[in-house]
């Protein structure tokens, strides 16, 4: 819910704060007064297009920010047309503020897009209305079906852009595959280059590590002179308690050396006498390094050699079974479709029936909301199958007598939209609480061009509306206003050769006396007021 409304050098407001209640809440005042500059500065907030000439003149930048209690956005544009935005003082794109936007208000008026006229937002309404959501059975079963679909047709289409190989080519993968395989790779080869030095330089490790064994094992060896000295340090310890550690230590040495001694005459055990060892590892070395070159020019080893196999086989496998491959996709994309159409069928059914109760309950809204002989009907069009289903929905409506019924986009104005998302709205609440529209509802004007009885009606839908969520209303109407549960008042005032914007919530005889400026302009009279008070009674 929108609890409070923040504006600052937006277009004629200088600085204003305006906060809001739940239910109904009224917005009035004089024509230019800036009702509808507020409603612009929110949808502004909420990621609509603005530019540099929304900035007040002589300011820098204009900001707007909408405090909605869980979540606060924000949203600047300096005079050179930069805009920034923020969501609870954390940065966002223009996008990302305008996809959260939508979920926190439905903006409704003559300069938004008319969201309601998207066959999406559309189909979106009709099931909601139709209790058609992600948690239904029919709707579940289609989505299934959808994935089967979707998955086969991928896999279709991944071998069909893979053309059929030329003789030659095949001929060549076949052969890449079978030099590659006869090397029979093993993790073993990934030490091959150093297995290979170690085998040349044989004769002079082993040298080496004779004296080092020697020196560390032998019978002078590091390890016998250490072990010679240990019992005296025993004896050291009888009279002298720190030498045991001494001792101790000294016993831990000789183990280690010895070990150590040991491990290098392992070692090197293996190179003794290996000239065919050397010959075999020259050859592996060899077969190894001509694999790499021709196969992985960029750098590798023997893991991203056997990679490399795979792919060709793959490939292969591929280009010899294509026809065969192809043949079996296509009787499994032909099954899932038919699946697939078979749910969709089942959706439809179920759009039907909830599109026929959905018209007549919106065509009694209409008919109390001023379209006395109005009619609005739900059309399911044949489509290719999509995500959503296999039909396309279209609200089809015919505002007035000996009109041909049309697309809702093709023929209401901005005016009638609001009207007939009021009845929607209505009539979809009534039958789902739940129902998919945001927590606050915006209407600019929705009660243009009527009066009287229908003006009454219209405030008592918008009362209806805004139980348990928030409803904003501009009108110049005065039958509607006085449904309204906050009424604010706008008004605009000219100081020291400026035009400035200020908001106050009337109630009592400021109400009285704003209802009955609405109904009679500047001279207000007795009866204008008395008339003005009967009509808030009557709203009661």
């Amino acid at each position: 819910m929108l609890k409070s409304l923040t504006v600052k050098n937006y277009a004629v407001v200088e600085s204003v704060e305006v906060d809001f209640a739940s239910g109904l809440n009224v917005l009035t005042g004089e024509t230019g007064a800036g009702k509808s500059v507020l409603m612009g500065a929110l949808g502004f907030a909420l990621g609509a297009r603005a530019d540099a000439s929304v900035v007040r003149d002589g300011a820098k930048e204009a900001e707007v920010e909408a405090d909605f209690g869980d979540r606060v956005v924000r949203r600047t544009v300096t005079r050179e047309g930069r805009s920034r935005a923020w969501v609870d003082d954390e940065s966002v794109s223009i996008a990302e503020l305008r996809e959260i936007g939508r979920g926190l208000v439905d903006l409704h008026g003559p300069s938004d897009a008319m969201r309601l006229a998207e066959e999406s937002v559309q189909r979106e309404a009709l099931d909601a209305f139709g209790g058609l959501g992600s948690g239904s059975a029919v709707v579940r079963a289609y989505a299934s079906r959808w994935s089967e679909y979707e998955g086969c047709r991928k896999r279709l289409d991944e071998l069909l852009s893979t053309e059929a190989a030329d003789p030659e080519a095949l001929e060549l993968l076949r052969y890449q595959v079978d030099e590659i395989a006869a090397a029979e790779l093993s993790e073993e080869d990934e030490t091959i280059a150093e297995r290979h030095a170690a085998a040349a330089h044989a004769e002079e490790i082993v040298e080496n590590a004779g004296a080092v064994t020697e020196a560390l094992g032998g019978d002078e060896s590091a390890a016998a002179i250490l072990a010679s000295v240990q019992p005296r340090l025993r004896a050291i310890a009888r009279h002298f308690p720190q030498a045991t550690a001494w001792a101790d230590e000294a016993e831990e040495i000789t183990l280690r050396i010895q070990e150590l001694s040991r491990t290098v005459a392992d070692a090197v055990a293996s190179l003794e006498g290996g000239a065919d060892d050397l010959a075999a590892l020259d050859a592996r070395l060899t077969l190894v390094n001509r694999l790499k070159r021709k196969y992985l020019p960029k750098g590798g080893g023997i893991a991203e050699l056997l990679s490399v196999l795979d792919a060709k086989r793959a490939r292969l496998d591929a280009l010899e079974n294509r026809d065969a491959r192809l043949k079996e996709l296509r009787g499994e994309a032909a099954a899932a479709e038919k699946s697939l159409r078979t749910a969709g069928a089942a959706l439809t059914k179920a759009r039907a029936k909830a599109g026929a109760a959905l018209a007549k309950a919106v065509t009694g809204e209409l008919r109390g909301l001023g379209f006395r002989r109005a009619d609005f009907s739900v059309s399911l069009d044949a489509a290719e199958p999509a995500a959503h289903g296999c039909d396309r929905v279209v609200f089809v409506f015919s505002p007035n007598p000996g009109e041909a019924a049309r697309p809702l986009a093709a023929i209401a104005s901005s005016g009638e939209i609001a009207r007939v998302l009021l009845a929607l709205t209505s009539a979809t609440l009534s039958r789902s609480p739940s129902a998919v529209h945001a927590p606050t509802l915006v209407f600019d004007e929705i009660d243009a061009n009527i009066g009287g009885e229908v003006g009454r009606a219209v405030g008592e839908r918008l009362r209806s509306v805004a139980a348990g969520r928030q409803v904003i209303a501009l009108t110049h109407l005065p039958q509607t206003a006085v449904y309204g549960e906050r009424h604010l008042v706008v008004q605009k005032t000219v100081a020291n050769g400026r035009t400035r914007t200020r908001i106050e919530a009337v109630d009592g005889d400021e109400r009285v006396s704003e209802i009955a400026r609405m109904l009679g302009g500047e001279k207000i009279t007795s009866v204008v007021r008395k008339h003005a008070q009967e009509l808030l009674g009557l709203s009661s």
